[in-house]
């Protein structure tokens, strides 16, 4: 089959993906062997493949917002998959359910966890394999194109939602506007939140306003006013100190990012005095991405997704990184 491959990590300008032809993987017991059609663009793979995030695999396979079609299923499945079916894989693919952690419904902090397109290959490719007990079942009325992205883009955004414990009919800040933040936006929203969003992009800035954003300012500018809470989507820890001054009283800066940039020193007394708060955002829960998928099922989101072909990957992550895409591309055979 044809794959990319994480082959030299380094700044996407030194081309770190070369296209490779391997053969298809076996599933190993308890996996389903997919065959991919489609895979999000994530800022996730941007830092495997620029270094950023060190492979755990040499020459990984990355991608990680998987739609895929089962082919085959490997021994040893308790659930119920037959070949056909159109199933989700994400970034979290294995915990190993008996720490601390995983007893306490908190999978994400899994010191063993294992994630697609990191650990393992992912969806950059004809086809990839999952354990079965980490696949999604995928909400309908929405193309390939509009799933992929809802499987880490959407996922960790509502994690971070959560995270910031936004009282109900709240005001909420993103800082940041890509694939992520335009999908957590219009739940945001939804749920009666309204939003300010503050990124840099022109393109992104047309987005926000069209999905219902009730300001949209410049990254580090202060919105019109106080925050009840406010996610950092964008990779920059500079953005931290604005993100805070422009917190209310109480209020909370959940960082959604798995990378960021240094955060310079923080002033006590601007940044983090009456009881503000910074929260980080660890990966996911299968329980999250079950809650996000049937939200989304209820409440249609509006996925904003450019399309590559899969033998542009490497064009989609040059884009990506200079800024270039507005929403969620996507990758489709």
């Amino acid at each position: 089959m044809s794959a990319w491959q994480v082959a030299s990590p380094g700044p996407v300008s030194t081309n770190p993906l070369e296209r490779v032809t391997v053969p298809i993987p076996e599933p190993s017991p308890g996996e389903l062997l997919l065959a991919v059609r489609a895979c999000g663009v994530c800022r996730t793979d941007l830092h495997v493949a620029e270094g950023d995030l060190p492979v755990h695999r040499a020459r990984v396979i990355p991608g990680h917002e998987v739609v895929a079609e089962v082919v085959a299923v490997g021994p040893d499945i308790d659930e119920s998959y037959a070949p056909g079916d159109r199933v989700g894989v994400a970034w979290l693919r294995h915990t190993c359910g008996q720490c601390g952690y995983c007893r306490r419904g908190r999978e994400n902090l899994c010191p063993h966890s294992q994630y697609t397109g990191w650990d393992a290959d992912g969806g950059y490719a004809e086809f990839t394999t999952a354990p079965a007990a980490f696949v999604h079942r995928l909400p309908q009325g929405y193309s390939d194109s509009e799933l992929a992205p809802l499987l880490c883009a959407g996922i960790i955004g509502y994690r971070a939602l959560r995270r910031t414990d936004l009282p109900a009919g709240g005001r909420l800040g993103i800082y940041g506007f890509g694939g992520s933040a335009h999908l957590t936006a219009q739940v945001a929203i939804a749920q009666g939140a309204t939003v300010h969003v503050m990124t840099r992009g022109e393109s992104a800035r047309e987005l926000a306003t069209a999905l219902g954003a009730a300001s949209v300012q410049g990254s580090a500018d202060q919105p019109p006013e106080p925050l009840d809470a406010a996610i950092l989507f964008a990779p920059v820890g500079e953005l931290v100190l604005p993100a805070l001054e422009a917190l209310d009283r109480g209020g909370v800066l959940a960082i959604a990012g798995i990378h960021l940039t240094d955060v310079p020193a923080l002033n006590y007394q601007r940044h983090l005095f009456q009881e503000r708060e910074i929260r980080s955002v660890t990966a996911n829960t299968r329980d999250d991405a079950r809650q996000f998928l049937a939200f989304v099922e209820r409440h249609r989101v509006e996925v904003t997704t450019p399309r590559y072909p899969m033998d542009r990957a490497d064009d989609a992550l040059a884009d990506l990184s200079a800024g270039r895409i507005a929403g969620a591309a996507v990758l489709v055979p």
